[in-house]
């Protein structure tokens, strides 16, 4: 097994790629936590702190609070 590469190591592209993804995530898990809080548990599939704890825990690239936007919220009943 080689030894771990060093943030000094990785080209400037892969740092900016790194810096720009871990950023996107932070956003999207900050949104859905901030939506999930706010929305009431009934505009909720399924239980808010099961999708609190995946949306935090779960390191997925994104796709835990993408998939909460898209899938774990009801639609609301009114215009």
């Amino acid at each position: 097994m080689g030894a771990k590469p060093k943030w000094s190591d990785l080209s400037a592209r892969t740092r900016k790629v790194l810096i720009i993804g871990g950023s996107m995530e932070g956003l999207l898990k900050t949104a859905a936590l901030i939506d999930l809080k706010r929305r009431p548990a009934g505009q909720v599939r399924g239980r808010k702190w099961m999708w609190a704890l995946v949306v935090v825990v779960a390191n997925t690239v994104g796709i835990a609070p993408l998939a909460y936007f898209l899938f774990g919220r009801r639609r609301s009943s009114g215009g």
